[in-house]
């Protein structure tokens, strides 16, 4: 049975468990991009996330002989929360690792979902310390292990996204857009689409601070990154699968990387203008429509909303991310004169009346004509940096503007 027959087969074994989520025209985007958008609400399964597919999919398939056993899996939350509520319906021992980043809300959801089935086990701080415990485990205990995505019975049970797709939406697709972490969606919806649709472009998207995929189809083999910004953590893998990594090859029309800072204000864009909560992955794809709008004009286009377990905690540093990636925040190292008025002087002399100063540290030294300061501003007009640095210059304060600087920057801000 090749892998679009396994997604027609997975299509039955899910009937009962996954509902079919929407595919929604949004008119805002519609609008913006002059184009017919449509989002597959993926975010709205019951565990919000498309992985509950793939994993129920997995566990269900497993022979008779082996389905006592204890299973095991490594994620980063949502694949996580797939398996542990497929232990609880299918009533499945598991044991599940997940990176000590992992944010809270993921951990609780996936107590929530497994409940007595499956005990949580934090270790290390990206996914793949998380799975290689998850496989020292599984050799040691003679477990069975549910990949979250390199995985022949996972990837058929996310390619039931794209027959969802297919038979909600009869006219022509255009552009399909696909979130990738490790590769299982998008080697499953671009199998399906390969088949019956194979007219659509199939576009992968990865954040820019984790380019497994196509680093890998760059540099024709399957090879990890050195280093990875974890912050999109549904989709910050360090390397992607061997299965997935060949079919994506094979399959992908092209593969776009999205800043961090990008996928933040379409999160904040989202809650605000259409009361959508999405995850960092979740907000991947429509984050990539700035990228392509040229091309997408007129077409009817696809992003898949891949999920919504965003913690709450999470929400200063989304706006932090966003306000310095649409160029709204700004930090600098300044010198300041350490006589009365100076920071008077600052504020009437060096700033506009729309400026705002966000963060300011000052450590008053003994007997010295300058002390360093620390300064963020929020601007309300991009360009209105320009005029502040041009101030600065002209009033004799030195400064260093650390959003050039990021190893400063991190020391100083965090």
């Amino acid at each position: 049975m090749d892998l679009f027959e396994k997604i027609q087969e997975a299509t039955k074994q899910l009937k009962e468990v996954v509902p079919v989520t929407p595919l929604s025209h949004n008119l805002n985007l519609s609008e913006e991009f002059q184009a017919t958008i449509l989002l597959k609400r993926e975010d709205l399964q019951i565990v919000r996330s498309y992985k509950i597919r793939g994993a129920y999919n997995k566990m269900s398939s497993l022979p008779k002989e082996d389905t006592p056993k204890e299973i095991v899996c490594a994620s980063a939350g949502n694949h996580a929360q797939g398996v542990a509520y497929s232990c609880h319906l299918l009533q499945i021992k598991g044991t599940i690792y997940m990176p000590t980043t992992t944010p809270k809300q993921k951990i609780k959801q996936v107590e929530l979902f497994g409940k007595s089935f499956v005990e949580i086990v934090l270790i290390g701080d990206t996914f793949d310390d998380a799975f290689a415990a998850a496989m020292k485990d599984t050799v040691k205990n003679n477990k069975i292990f549910v990949h979250p995505f390199d995985d022949i019975d996972v990837i058929a049970g996310q390619g039931t996204v794209g027959l969802e797709i297919l038979d909600a939406h009869k006219k022509p697709i255009d552009y399909l857009f696909i979130p990738i972490g490790g590769g299982g969606l998008a080697s499953g919806l671009t199998t399906v689409f390969k088949q019956l649709s194979p007219q659509t472009k199939l576009i992968g998207v990865e954040p820019l601070g984790a380019p497994s995929m196509k680093n890998s189809i760059d540099n024709g083999k399957n090879i990890p990154l050195e280093t990875i910004d974890k912050f999109v953590d549904g989709a910050a893998v360090k390397q992607v699968g061997d299965l997935t990594f060949e079919i994506c090859k094979k399959n992908l029309d092209d593969i776009i990387l999205i800043p961090e800072g990008k996928v933040c204000t379409t999160i904040l864009r989202l809650y605000n203008e259409e009361a959508m909560v999405v995850e960092p992955a979740g907000a991947l794809t429509i984050s990539a429509l700035d990228f392509y709008k040229d091309q997408i004009k007129g077409k009817t286009v696809v992003c898949i909303v891949s999920g919504s377990n965003n913690d709450i905690e999470r929400t200063a540093e989304i706006k932090e991310r966003s306000l310095l990636y649409e160029g709204l925040m700004h930090y600098f190292l300044i010198q300041f004169p350490q006589r009365p008025g100076a920071l008077k002087e600052f504020v009437n002399d060096i700033l506009g009346p729309n400026d705002d100063i966000t963060y300011f540290q000052y450590n008053k030294k003994n007997n010295r004509e300058v002390g360093t300061v620390v300064v963020g501003l929020e601007l309300k007009n991009r360009n209105d940096i320009q005029a502040i640095k041009n101030n600065m210059t002209s009033k004799g304060f030195e400064y260093k503007y650390l959003n050039e600087m990021p190893d400063l920057f991190t020391q100083l801000i965090g």
